[in-house]
């Protein structure tokens, strides 16, 4: 919800390549959609694919691209351009993910491009942002309070640019 509060404040992405990693149901890859960019949400697990197309066709009327992608092992062969924007919500919950996530993500990203990751304070977080410094990367932080289950989440939000 964090991520996507903030992609809506962002204003028009018309044209603008994006990528979605780990998209689960998809908010962000549908509001991104929704302000006009050409959107690939991926994830490892297909049934997660099928959830974002369902919600914006549900909500739009029409579907990103999909793919599959496992970070740890990752086909970006069929994924041609670079993308000007990757989004990522809360996928640093496995330490594993850090050094996959820090090689994949420089990958992807086209010359100018940036980072937009929402992360609930885990654990692996500061390891991930400093891998990304060593990679040139610097970021900026902006803290989002997401409402769940009764209490609040606070989630920062982290913009990467080389």
């Amino acid at each position: 919800m964090a991520l996507a509060r903030h992609i809506s404040k962002e204003g028009l992405l018309t044209g603008r390549r994006v990528v979605e990693l780990g998209c689960g149901v998809g908010l962000p890859s549908v509001i991104t959609l929704d302000l006009g960019a050409r959107v690939t949400a991926t994830d490892h697990y297909a049934a997660a694919l099928d959830f974002v197309r369902y919600n914006a066709r549900s909500n739009l009327g029409f579907e990103p691209e999909t793919r599959v992608l496992d970070w740890h092992t990752p086909r970006t062969d069929g994924l041609k351009d670079p993308f000007e924007l990757v989004l990522a919500a809360d996928v640093l919950y496995e330490r594993r993910n850090v050094s996959a996530l820090t090689d994949l993500i420089p990958t992807l990203l086209a010359p100018g491009g940036e980072v937009l990751l929402a992360d609930p304070h885990r654990k692996d977080t500061p390891a991930f942002l400093e891998k990304m410094r060593e990679k040139g990367f610097r970021s900026l932080a902006e803290e989002h309070v997401v409402p769940s289950n009764g209490r609040t989440v606070m989630v920062f939000v982290h913009r990467l640019r080389r």
